[in-house]
């Protein structure tokens, strides 16, 4: 009878203990993407990738001191801190974030994080179960399903790879620049860096170019059927062109350092001696100037333009989509100091 009782302890046990192993595996297994995910926008990843909007919340680089990966609700409430790295070129997409640690932590109280290697990382949504995917330096990367699209920089050169979301495959592409931040519909957009600069399409079905338009461009933006971008022959003055009717329509003839779409308006830096942030709507009307200087960095969400001036990597400033007004984007400094 004893021997039969502790046969039957034995097995329960067994059991138990497999169970539980089936349980950790499943939880620890990456679950894939609903068809048709992007991980950020190209205007934010063309500009460093610091906020990201999701399913109803905005995760972003909190630069103040102090500050890390946060996330908030689109109207700035619910601040809360993920971690206290110092990243970029956030993506978010299905149950994960995916971001590029730059080895830096805002504050130095954790000795992991404060000293760890630059990578480039998946976490959970909050924050948590973070693992890195690929060391080294990472320039631009976007999410396009359930692959990673990176270009690299290293000694040896350039380098424009795909990575499973699960790191379980990693496949080279070209060893010359390709950036991946445009990205609708299963193709990557992308301009040519070697001998012209074209419009090209990536198909991420079967990793194969295209040529798409014979313009002169660099950093696309699509939004519609419209393509913005800088028109290099042309002063970088910020154009677009129509993908079905083929028309070229110039937005302004300022030179234009940098730029952003969204809303229903473009955000971009006018270069020169007389220096200004402005605003316009997308056809290219009701330009107006929101901040005299030189800024960079600009980022958008649904509700807000985020931007900082050039020169000053801790201080982010903030305005209502269409609004004339600017500020410190103080709830953010404060929050960094909790």
């Amino acid at each position: 009878m004893k021997k039969t009782i502790r046969i039957t302890l034995i097995t329960a046990v067994v059991i138990l203990v497999a169970a539980a192993a089936v349980l950790l595996a499943l939880s620890q297994r990456v679950v894939m993407n609903p068809p048709g995910t992007v991980g950020n926008t190209a205007g934010n990843l063309n500009n460093d990738g610091l906020f990201c909007e999701y399913d109803g919340t905005v995760y972003f680089y909190n630069t103040f001191r102090g500050g890390g990966l946060f996330a908030m609700d689109p109207g700035e409430a619910n601040l809360r801190r993920l971690n206290t790295l110092e990243v970029r070129n956030i993506l978010a997409g299905g149950k994960y974030l995916y971001y590029y640690h730059t080895g830096n932590s805002s504050v130095s109280s954790d000795f992991g994080e404060a000293f760890g290697m630059r990578s480039f990382q998946r976490s959970r949504l909050d924050g948590s179960n973070a693992e890195g995917l690929t060391n080294g330096v990472i320039v631009t990367a976007q999410l396009v399903d359930n692959y990673l699209y990176m270009l690299s920089s290293e000694n040896a050169g350039p380098s424009f790879f795909k990575m499973r979301i699960d790191s379980s495959e990693k496949e080279p592409l070209a060893d010359y620049v390709i950036n991946p931040a445009c990205a609708d519909n299963g193709y990557i957009y992308y301009n040519g860096t070697q001998s012209d600069h074209y419009l090209y399409a990536l198909d991420t079905s079967t990793d194969t170019p295209s040529e798409v338009w014979k313009g002169n461009l660099w950093y696309p933006v699509l939004e519609g059927d419209y393509v913005y971008y800088l028109d290099v022959a042309n002063n970088y003055r910020l154009c677009r062109y129509s993908l079905s009717q083929n028309v070229i329509e110039i937005l302004t003839q300022d030179r234009v350092d940098c730029f952003n779409v969204g809303g229903g308006f473009v955000y971009y830096q006018k270069n020169g001696a007389d220096a200004q942030l402005k605003c316009m709507r997308t056809d290219g009307s009701g330009a107006k100037t929101i901040a005299e200087g030189n800024y960079c960095r600009i980022n958008m969400t649904s509700q807000y333009v985020y931007f900082q001036e050039f020169g000053d990597t801790a201080t982010m400033y903030h305005s209502q989509i269409g609004s004339d007004y600017y500020d410190v984007f103080q709830a953010a400094s404060e929050a960094a100091q909790k």
